[in-house]
């Protein structure tokens, strides 16, 4: 997982993606907020690339329309041959209203739209006309000359796979229902039960695409590999305390909720207190080695590999993306033991 970018690029990213390629790595995984965006990044560096799938971690809906980002992502799997994972999600009401001024109300409802229109797209049945409470095309009003229109590309899959990127419990029902895939976000091996509700929720309804037995489930697991535990978990903290406590508004942090749920709502609301009144370190320090640990592969290299096989293994999980890279030393120790 090479992220979102901070003030620039990250660093050696094509290194790190060669050397994952090398040791048989199933996928690579972009993302965006509001900086860099998801497609061209990956697009960027999978092209050096020849076998690894190529996944977005989440590109946001309210970014693109929907025909923008089927045109992109079938893009990207033609000059992949075949290896594009597209990973959407509504993200939030600061960045969706405030970053790209769209509305934010009814994500699920928009969610549903946003994918029948996708896969409408890459279908070429016939040209797309579409009346939804959220999207209609074509667009009515303006000059009336808007007429329904397919693809000029014949997509390279008809049936490219799309995940959902989702927290609460309705979201990952609605991907459970409608996606090929979920990708979780702060997961806890701790949430499992709550988590395979959630799934089941999804899967029992009408229509469903999938079973359990043939959907993935992706979790970004950030890794630090450190002797010292402690150590470890300090380099996380800022971030944990950015997403538990910097992120949406008081009241509308879905990250927030998250780690509530597993039991840290009262160190919850001291990270979010701090954070809010520009305390952002405060937050940082606020943060419980544990809840880190919860959440993230953290310490030395025996008690990672001891973490994801009697820990992390167990769950639901299908897929583990890691946000971050292992040692050289400990490398394919660490990736054996996510692969066994």
């Amino acid at each position: 997982m090479s992220g979102y970018w901070g003030a620039g690029p990250p660093r050696r990213t094509e290194q790190t993606l060669a050397e994952a390629e090398a040791l048989g790595v199933d996928s690579f995984w972009t993302a965006e907020t509001y900086g860099s965006d998801a497609l061209t990044p990956l697009a960027w560096w999978g092209a050096r690339t020849s076998s690894i799938a190529l996944g977005t971690s989440v590109c946001q809906m309210s970014a693109r329309t929907p025909t923008a980002l089927a045109m992109a992502a079938q893009t990207v799997d033609h000059l992949s041959g075949g290896r594009m994972i597209l990973g959407i999600g509504a993200s939030g009401p600061q960045v969706v209203e405030g970053w790209y001024g769209q509305p934010y109300p009814r994500p699920l409802e928009r969610t549903r739209e946003y994918i029948a229109i996708m896969r409408a797209v890459w279908a070429r049945e016939e040209p797309i006309t579409f009346r939804g409470k959220h999207y209609r095309l074509p667009y009515e009003g303006g000059t009336g000359l808007g007429k329904p229109l397919s693809s000029i590309v014949h997509p390279l899959r008809r049936d490219l796979p799309v995940y959902l990127g989702a927290e609460g419990p309705k979201n990952v029902a609605l991907a459970a229902e409608i996606a090929d895939g979920w990708i979780a976000l702060w997961f806890s091996p701790k949430s499992d039960e709550f988590y395979r509700a959630a799934l089941a929720a999804g899967f029992d309804r009408a229509g469903a695409r999938h079973a359990a037995d043939d959907f993935d489930v992706a979790n970004v697991c950030w890794l630090v590999e450190d002797d010292d535990v402690e150590k470890a978990a300090a380099i996380l903290k800022p971030t944990v305390a950015l997403y538990a406590g910097g992120m949406g508004a008081k009241g509308a942090n879905f990250h927030n909720d998250v780690f509530a749920r597993m039991g840290w709502g009262e160190a919850c609301a001291e990270i979010q207190a701090l954070y809010l009144s520009g305390r952002a370190d405060q937050a940082a320090q606020a943060v419980p080695t544990e809840m880190v640990e919860d959440v993230a592969l953290i310490g030395p290299v025996d008690k990672i590999c001891e973490d994801i096989v009697k820990r992390w293994k167990p769950t639901c999980l299908t897929t583990m993306i890691l946000g971050g890279w292992p040692r050289p030393e400990s490398r394919e120790r660490i990736l054996e033991a996510v692969r066994s």
